[in-house]
């Protein structure tokens, strides 16, 4: 099944979309995120269809970048990889070509293993552990890590 859309910005032009049967569409991705998104979530190894859009119009945003998974529903860990670089997605379940769920990607309050600590000489750098940071701001997206206590912006996080 696909679909047709007609806008003003194609000039007329038919563009066809496939609809998901089922999956999932990550939608409001501001355009800049976009691929870190799509790397973040390893689309490059993916088997099942991808479609990624970027820049596209949004009356909410301006422009935006949606990805759709055809056959993927993604984990919690993977909902906290988005929020941390594109913390007003939405995720869209899609089941029988319609959404099932929406939901908003949330930031947990703690995030053990995702990020690294950008402090060269923070412990979890230079022995065998698990990173650990708690969120300070989740508009912003600060985090603060457990052990130097470094403070770290959405721009500067390094995600493992």
């Amino acid at each position: 099944m696909s679909t047709k859309k007609k806008t003003k910005e194609n000039r007329g032009i038919l563009l066809e979309v496939a609809a998901l049967e089922n999956g999932t569409a990550i939608d409001h991705i501001p355009p800049e995120q976009l691929f870190k998104v799509a790397q973040l979530l390893e689309l490059h190894r993916e088997k099942n269809r991808v479609t990624i859009g970027n820049n596209l119009l949004s009356k909410k945003m301006g422009r935006k970048g949606i990805v759709k998974v055809a056959d993927r529903f993604f984990s919690e860990d993977e909902i906290s990889r988005i929020a941390l670089v594109a913390p007003n997605a939405v995720l869209n379940i899609i089941r029988d070509y319609r959404v099932a769920e929406k939901k908003k990607v949330d930031l947990p309050n703690e995030i053990t293993d995702i990020v690294k600590c950008n402090n060269p000489k923070c412990i979890s750098n230079n022995e065998p552990m698990a990173s650990h940071f708690s969120v300070v701001d989740r508009e912003n997206v600060t985090i603060k890590c457990r052990y130097c206590e470094r403070k770290i912006n959405k721009e500067d996080i390094i995600i493992k």
